[in-house]
């Protein structure tokens, strides 16, 4: 997806990149507006009319995303609309929530209605020699028509049942069943109907459109897939579970001697079985070279975050990451200790784990 795409900058921390079908967008503008009025500047200005209206839609998106506390990593505009990418797990878990969908569904629609009908309403007023329902309803020949026609136009586009544009969200499950792709195909589907009417009734819009929709659709499709993905790995998966402790009375001679005849890097510390801090193999040396023997107590961090066997491998990740980080964490199951994970350990696991053919991982996670 970022191979087609670039980036233009960076609103509230927010990345945006623009997909090249912008481009192509703009080569059909220019050219639209040679052949229509003679005037490429006037296609390149009708290009910038409907990047402008997509703008209108994803400004009003991002305003209910922070709204609604959805935190966006970054936003992909396409002609249609623009895909977002959620910053954590927890956001992404948020965001399918019914009644959250159902309002995020139709903001974007509603800005570009909105904002269509109120510069109708100026430009009737100011300049009432303007028809706007006069064909073709976008062109070079009136920008301001055009203006007014991008909006609603990309607004009513959007309200269709077809994925990745809004509409498709509400489209019953049945149509989206996990595996099958059905919305997908549903989606393309609209996507060839526009570009038949195009064809057969010589819209080039329509053949634009439906162009645009069936590879926005495989685009969410292939972002979708590598969420879900990402999702599934659970901190079972990556947990350490055969694993060395020390105790806190242990000398740091002690300490190292036993570092030596294992590959674990971090080692959690105990006292009468109860995990009391943990201490890494370069803390035990550093305090050994600059003060001598002392007590493993002495040196163990005694802070830590804790995590359960079935949470979320990036949602504990994130969690861990706002309250500074943490040498090890401890995996429990009611009050047992089941597992641990540390950074070295949890490096060599997904590397390992993403060797494992794909239906060895399917199996693992049934």
């Amino acid at each position: 997806m970022r191979g087609w795409s670039f980036p233009i900058g960076r609103v509230l921390g927010v990345e945006i990149r623009i997909h090249s079908f912008f481009l192509i967008l703009l080569g059909f503008s220019i050219s639209f507006g040679i052949y229509t009025s003679g005037n490429g500047g006037r296609g390149f200005l009708l290009w910038f009319i409907l990047v402008a209206a997509v703008l209108v839609r994803e400004a009003a998106r991002g305003l209910a995303a922070a709204c609604y506390g959805l935190e966006l990593r970054s936003l992909l505009l396409l002609p249609t609309g623009g895909l977002p990418t959620y910053a954590s797990t927890s956001t992404y878990e948020k965001s399918p929530e019914d009644a959250l969908l159902k309002r995020m569904t139709f903001v974007g629609p509603a800005a570009n209605l909105v904002f269509g009908g109120i510069l109708a309403a100026v430009v009737t007023a100011v300049s009432p020699e303007i028809n706007l329902f006069s064909r073709p309803l976008v062109t070079p020949a009136s920008l301001m028509k055009a203006l007014v026609w991008a909006n609603l136009l990309l607004g009513l586009v959007n309200l269709l049942p077809a994925s990745p544009l809004d509409g498709g969200r509400l489209v019953p499950a049945g149509f989206n069943k996990p595996g099958t792709n059905g919305l997908l195909s549903f989606g393309q589907m609209i996507a060839v109907g526009l570009v038949l009417i195009g064809v057969l009734s010589g819209g080039a819009w329509f053949v634009m459109i439906g162009f645009f929709i069936m590879f926005g659709s495989h685009l969410e499709n292939q972002g979708s897939l590598l969420q879900t993905s990402v999702d599934m790995v659970k901190m079972r998966d990556v947990m350490l579970t055969d694993y060395s402790t020390l105790s806190a009375s242990d000398t740091l001679e002690d300490a190292l001697e036993r570092a030596i005849h294992t590959l674990q890097d971090v080692f959690p510390v105990v006292r009468g079985g109860t995990i009391v801090g943990a201490v890494s193999r370069q803390s035990i040396l550093e305090a050994l070279q600059a003060g001598g023997n002392s007590y493993v107590q002495g040196v163990m961090a005694r802070t830590f975050e804790i995590a359960h066997p079935e949470d979320a491998l990036v949602k504990t990740l994130r969690r861990i990451a706002g309250t500074g980080g943490t040498q090890f964490v401890p995996v429990l199951e009611g009050e047992r200790v089941v597992g641990i994970v540390t950074p070295h350990h949890l490096s060599q696991s997904i590397r390992l784990r993403s060797q494992l053919p794909r239906r060895g991982r399917e199996r693992d996670d049934r």
